[in-house]
C-alpha cells in the first residue's frame, strides 16, 4: 500500500520580500499607466486640428469630448443647484483687476450716452439705459470669482437678476431660443451663454461691485456676473444683446478653450 504523497508547503514569504513584491507590482503598474499615458499625449498631438468656426484653437478629438461633456452637464444642470455664497465682510476690499479685453483700446467710448442695444426676433433692435436698469429691484451676491487661470476671489457684486430683466422687458420670447449673445460695445470681447445659466437666479447683470458703482475696469456701466461660469464668460462692460438658437461666437472658444466653461 502506497504512502499518500505530502505536499509541501510554501514557506512564507519574509517582510522584505512583501515590501519588494508589493514594489514591483506598483512600479509596474506605474509604468504602463504612464506609457499609456504618453501614447495617448502623443495621439492627441498628432491629431488633426478641428475646423475652425464658433469654436476654433484646440484638436478635434479634445473639442469632441469638450462637446460631449458640455451636453452632459446641460442635461443635469438645475436652477436650484446654487453657488455657495459668503458674509459681505469676507469680500475683496481691492476686487483683483485680471483682463481688459474689449475696454481698453474702446477710445470712442462714452459712458453717459450708453445704451444696452438688445437684437429683437423681428431684426429690429430696443436700446435700454442704465436708469432703466438700476430701476428694477436689486440683488446682491457675495460669491467666490473663479478664473480659468487658477485663482479665485470672494468678490461682492450687485445688479437685477438677468431673469427679471428678459420679463420685466418683454423678452421672454427671445429667451426661448438656446442661446444669448453678449459683446462689449466695440465688439472686441464677446461670450455665447446657453439658455440654462442665462436663468440661473444667481446671473447678474450688475453695476455695484462692493456698494458702490463698478469701476471702468471692472465693467462700467454693465457688466455680466454668472456665478456657474468660470470668469472668461463674465462680459465686461456690456454693450450688445442677441439671442439664437446657434451657439453664438466666443471670444476664448476662438482661441482653444471649453465653450461651456462652467463650474
Amino acid at each position: 500500500m502506497k504512502t499518500p504523497h505530502k505536499k509541501k508547503l510554501k514557506a512564507p514569504l519574509t517582510v522584505e520580500q512583501k515590501i519588494n513584491r508589493r514594489s514591483f507590482i506598483s512600479f509596474s503598474a506605474f509604468a504602463v499607466l504612464s506609457g499609456g499615458a504618453f501614447a495617448g499625449w502623443k495621439w492627441l498631438l498628432n491629431a488633426p486640428e478641428e475646423t475652425a468656426g464658433i469654436t476654433a484653437g484646440t484638436r478635434a478629438p479634445l473639442r469632441r469630448a469638450l462637446n460631449k461633456t458640455e451636453l452632459f452637464f446641460r442635461n443635469f444642470f438645475s436652477n436650484k443647484h446654487l453657488v455657495k455664497t459668503y458674509p459681505v465682510e469676507q469680500a475683496a476690499k481691492n476686487p483683483r483687476v485680471n483682463s481688459l479685453i474689449g475696454i481698453e483700446d474702446d477710445e470712442d467710448f462714452d459712458i453717459t450716452r450708453w445704451k444696452l442695444q438688445v437684437k429683437l426676433n423681428n431684426q429690429k433692435t430696443r436700446h435700454i439705459t442704465i436708469e432703466e436698469i438700476k430701476a428694477l429691484p436689486k440683488t446682491e451676491i457675495v460669491y467666490d470669482f473663479k478664473c480659468v487661470e487658477g485663482w479665485d476671489e470672494i468678490q461682492h457684486w450687485a445688479g437685477v437678476k438677468l431673469s427679471d430683466f428678459l420679463i420685466h422687458f418683454q423678452l421672454e420670447n427671445e429667451a426661448e431660443k438656446q442661446y444669448m449673445g453678449l459683446e462689449t460695445p466695440n465688439g472686441a470681447y464677446y461670450v455665447g451663454l446657453e439658455r440654462e445659466s442665462i436663468l440661473h437666479p444667481q446671473t447678474l447683470l450688475a453695476y455695484e461691485m462692493n456698494g458702490k458703482t463698478i469701476s471702468t475696469e471692472h465693467g462700467a456701466p454693465l457688466r455680466l456676473i454668472v456665478p456657474v461660469k468660470y470668469g472668461i464668460k463674465n462680459l465686461k462692460r456690456i454693450g450688445k444683446m442677441s439671442f439664437s438658437n446657434n451657439r453664438p461666437r466666443d471670444y476664448w472658444a476662438e482661441q482653444g478653450y471649453d465653450y461651456y466653461s462652467g463650474l
